[in-house]
C-alpha cells in the first residue's frame, strides 16, 4: 500500500516518528513536509534527532494568515497527491497543514486517517478546534487517544471509522527518554538542578498577540521565585520585540532559542512544573508525570484536569503565581493515553481495513 503522510509543524514531526517506523515495515511511505514551522530549530533538528526520514516533498509553503496558508498547503498537496497516487493520507493533530491535507484529499476520494482524532476544547475562537472538527467529519479512519474523544465524536454523530487505539506519544516518550537521558546535557548548560525550576513556553495567538496577557505571564514568571526555562517561540520573539519586552525580562528569565526535542524533553522532565499554551506539552506532562499550569482558559486535554494533573489559569498573573507556588497534584495518573504501542495498533487497522468505494 502507498500511503502519503503530512507534517507540518514540531508536534507532528514527534507524532509521526513512531507511526513512520511502523508503516514502513510493510508500506511505502511518502513523507510530505509543509514547511508550516520552517524554521531550523523547529523543523530540521527535530528530522535528525528522531531519526525521521528525509521528506520525499518539502512544500516550503512558510508563515501567513490562516486563509492564505492554508490554501497554499492545500494546492501544493493536491499536486503531491495527484502525481503519487496514494491509497490512504495520514494527518495528525489540529494544525492548517491538517486541514488543507484532509480536504485535498478528500475531493480527491482518497481515504483520510486523522491520528489524534476526536480532540475539543469547545472553544471555537481558537483556530486549531476548527482544523479538528473539520478534519473529523471528513475522515475515514479516527484515531482516538482517549475514551473522551471517542465520545466526542460520538456526540457529533461520528461512530464509523473510529478507533480508541492509544496516544502515539506514548511511544514517542517511551523510545526518546532514555535518549534523551544519555544525551542532552541542557541541565549542565543552563545551570539547572532537578526539580528546581520551571519550564515555560508560550505561542498561543490569545497570549501573544495581546500585549496586556502576555506582560501578565511574563510578570508572573519574574515573581515566581524559581529559575524559569524559556524556550521562545520565534513569532513569541517578535511579538515582544514589538511590545518593548524583549531585553527586559526578570532576572530569573532565561529566554532562549527553541529547543531540539531531546533537550525539550531531558528539560520537561526533570523541571518541577511546566507552564505552557500548548496543547502537546500538557500531555507530555502529564506522561512524564510532572504537575502542569496551562496558560490558557480551555483545553482540548480535559482528561489532564480531572485526573488533577493540570489546571488552567489563563493569563491571570496572580493565579499563575499561586499556582507556580501551590499546585501539587495528589492523585496517581492513570492511564487516560493508553499502553505503549498505539502506532502498531494504527499500523495494523490500516494494512487490515479496506474502505469500500470512494
Amino acid at each position: 500500500m502507498k500511503i502519503v503522510t503530512i507534517v507540518g509543524a514540531r508536534p507532528q514531526f514527534v507524532k509521526c516518528a513512531p507511526l513512520s517506523r511502523e508503516l514502513r515495515k510493510e508500506h511505502t511511505e511518502i513523507l510530505v513536509h509543509t514547511g508550516q514551522h520552517y524554521d531550523p530549530v523547529m523543523s530540521d533538528v527535530f528530522f535528525s534527532e528522531l531519526e525521521i526520514p528525509e521528506p520525499d516533498y518539502h512544500l516550503g509553503v512558510g508563515s501567513g494568515m490562516h486563509g492564505k496558508q492554508t490554501g497554499e498547503i492545500l494546492a501544493r498537496i493536491e499536486e503531491v497527491l495527484r502525481k503519487e497516487k496514494p491509497d490512504t493520507v495520514i494527518l495528525f493533530g489540529d494544525t492548517n497543514s491538517t486541514l488543507a491535507g484532509a480536504l485535498a484529499a478528500v475531493k480527491m476520494h482518497i481515504p483520510v486517517a486523522h491520528v489524534e482524532a476526536g480532540l475539543r476544547s469547545f472553544d471555537r475562537t481558537m483556530p486549531e478546534e476548527i482544523n479538528r472538527i473539520v478534519t473529523d467529519h471528513i475522515s475515514n479512519f479516527l484515531f482516538c487517544p482517549t475514551a473522551t474523544s471517542v465520545e466526542n465524536l460520538a456526540n457529533e454523530g461520528i461512530t464509523k471509522g473510529v478507533y480508541l487505539t492509544g496516544d502515539v506519544m506514548v511511544d514517542a516518550l517511551e523510545y526518546n527518554k532514555g535518549i534523551a537521558e544519555k544525551k542532552s546535557r541542557v541541565l549542565e548548560m543552563f545551570g539547572l538542578s532537578r526539580r528546581g525550576y520551571l519550564v515555560v513556553t508560550v505561542h498561543r495567538p490569545a497570549n501573544t498577540d495581546n500585549r496586556e496577557n502576555l506582560e501578565s505571564i511574563i510578570a508572573a514568571f519574574g515573581e515566581s521565585g524559581l529559575p524559569v526555562l524559556f524556550p521562545v517561540h520565534p513569532r513569541t520573539k517578535k511579538m515582544m520585540k514589538e511590545y518593548g519586552l524583549w531585553g527586559h525580562l526578570p532576572e530569573n528569565v532565561n529566554a532562549t532559542e527553541p529547543l531540539g526535542y531531546l533537550d525539550m524533553l531531558q528539560a520537561m522532565a526533570n523541571s518541577l512544573k511546566i507552564l505552557t499554551d500548548s496543547g502537546g506539552m500538557q500531555k507530555e506532562a502529564y506522561l512524564l508525570g510532572v504537575p502542569c499550569i496551562t496558560l490558557r482558559d480551555t483545553t482540548e486535554w480535559v482528561e489532564t484536569v480531572k485526573d488533577g494533573w493540570n489546571v488552567l489559569v489563563g493569563a491571570d498573573k496572580e493565579m499563575i503565581v499561586e499556582m507556580i507556588r501551590t499546585f501539587s497534584p495528589e492523585n496517581k495518573r492513570s492511564m487516560i493515553f493508553g499502553e505503549v504501542g498505539a502506532s502498531g495498533r494504527i499500523a495494523d487497522i490500516i494494512t487490515d481495513f479496506r474502505i469500500e468505494g470512494p
